[in-house]
């Protein structure tokens, strides 16, 4: 986590902070799954553009969420892997997936 961000006294807000965007939740139900290089995200997520899901993925590095490896080939290839800061929110996406489930069932 980028060590100038001063972290929230309450957890829940804390957690907002890091993930409240709704890429970087599709981005980390990508990435729970294993490594993934940025053309698989931007196909598996859909309608994000290039330059949000830039953007989201580099404040997910800075906050210790997910690791950049970029391989010295031409063209780059750069591929994105959770830290286990990053798959330490298995549990809230499976509370988010089991609750979404649920509803989608009542309003059906």
């Amino acid at each position: 986590m980028s060590k100038t961000k001063e972290l929230p006294a309450c957890p829940v807000e804390t957690t907002l902070m890091l993930i409240s965007d709704r890429w970087k939740v599709l981005i980390l139900r990508d990435l729970m799954e294993g490594t993934r290089r940025f053309g698989e995200l931007k196909k598996s997520i859909g309608s994000i553009s290039q330059k949000v899901l830039t953007a989201n993925l580099r404040d997910m590095e800075a906050d210790g969420l997910l690791t950049r490896k970029v391989y010295p080939e031409v063209p780059p290839r750069v591929e994105y892997t959770l830290t286990e800061t990053g798959y330490s929110l298995r549990s809230v996406l499976d509370a988010m997936t089991q609750w979404g489930t649920e509803y989608q069932q009542k309003t059906v």
